[in-house]
């Protein structure tokens, strides 16, 4: 009997030991994470894709000139996403192409809600100031994202393991992949008698901020950025951190919108990152507030859209 039950003290011992080991094991992956720099021509060759051609697009009307549309990507990934044209015709229209945030969907770039909640980025006022200007206004969902969400790998999923294991590998592949998607879509967009080559404007909120100073850092058919908020990433995700890509924008028109009391950004770091972007046709507007700006603020934006 005595020796049962030191038998069963020495299974809790193991069992308390393994769980520790365990603990150390992520504090160690995690906490004790260091930055780890990459070089530069590494980065950009995780964004190579192979392109597909013809790129065809499958579209249905929704509205009046107004298209849902899905195409196969790369890597045989369904994209989803939405195309509208300005009411008043011409032979050639400008391009916006917006990028929503982190738990959005395409569909917040024409709606006001969505589901009962309220789109708080204001990004379908954007898209009627692109409308205005009589931009065509493209938008997709990214990957894990709206009609692309993936129940066995929820984006909760994706953040809680980049935050609590240091497990990046998902989170890094969401944002390079989406960007990838985008690139694509340029390609279709290059086929478009109606579309104008040298007018093509990507605009992003948070998440799709940072995607967008990475698109328009990787590919020069973009001729003008407007990056809202988007949030300070270090060199833990060095793959995805606009700061290490921002030197190749040397002749692309470059606003960035921020805030004076944004949680994913601070000051110092929006300035940094401004400073790094290389070209001299750039502008930085600060809010006051947090993440989510005043809701007037595309009331600042109306200059962007007439470059």
């Amino acid at each position: 009997m005595k020796l049962m039950n030191v038998m069963k003290i020495n299974r809790k011992i193991k069992f308390v030991l393994l769980a520790l080991l365990a603990l150390a094991a992520i504090y160690f992956s995690f906490f004790t994470l260091k930055d780890k720099p990459l070089e530069y021509n590494i980065i950009v060759t995780a964004y190579q894709y192979e392109a597909t051609e013809p790129l065809e697009l499958t579209m249905k009307e929704v509205a009046p000139r107004n298209y849902e549309f899905t195409f196969v990507s790369y890597d045989g990934e369904k994209v989803n996403g939405r195309i509208s044209y300005p009411k008043q015709k011409q032979a050639s229209y400008p391009v916006m192409i917006g990028l929503h945030a982190m738990g959005r969907s395409f569909p917040r770039w024409w709606k006001d809600s969505l589901k009962g909640r309220p789109t708080v980025t204001k990004v379908n006022q954007l898209t009627k100031l692109a409308e205005q200007s009589n931009h065509v206004v493209i938008a997709l969902d990214a990957r894990y994202h709206g009609s692309r969400k993936l129940a066995d790998n929820s984006l909760r999923s994706i953040m809680t393991r980049l935050t609590y294991l240091g497990d990046k590998a998902d989170y890094e592949n969401m944002i390079r992949k989406t960007v990838i998607d985008y690139r694509i879509l340029l390609d279709w967009i290059g086929t478009q008698a109606d579309l104008d080559k040298s007018q093509i404007k990507v605009a992003g909120y948070s998440m799709g901020a940072q995607m967008a100073l990475l698109l328009s850092s990787l590919d020069s058919r973009v001729t003008s950025v407007l990056a809202i908020v988007p949030p300070w990433l270090d060199d833990k995700t060095a793959l995805v951190a606009p700061k290490n890509l921002v030197s190749n924008l040397k002749n692309t028109n470059v606003w960035l919108v921020t805030a004076d009391d944004d949680e994913t950004a601070s000051l110092e770091e929006n300035n940094t990152l401004f400073s790094a972007i290389a070209s001299s046709d750039k502008k930085i507007i600060t809010f006051e507030g947090g993440h989510i700006l005043p809701d007037d603020y595309p009331e600042s934006l109306t200059e962007w859209f007439e470059r």
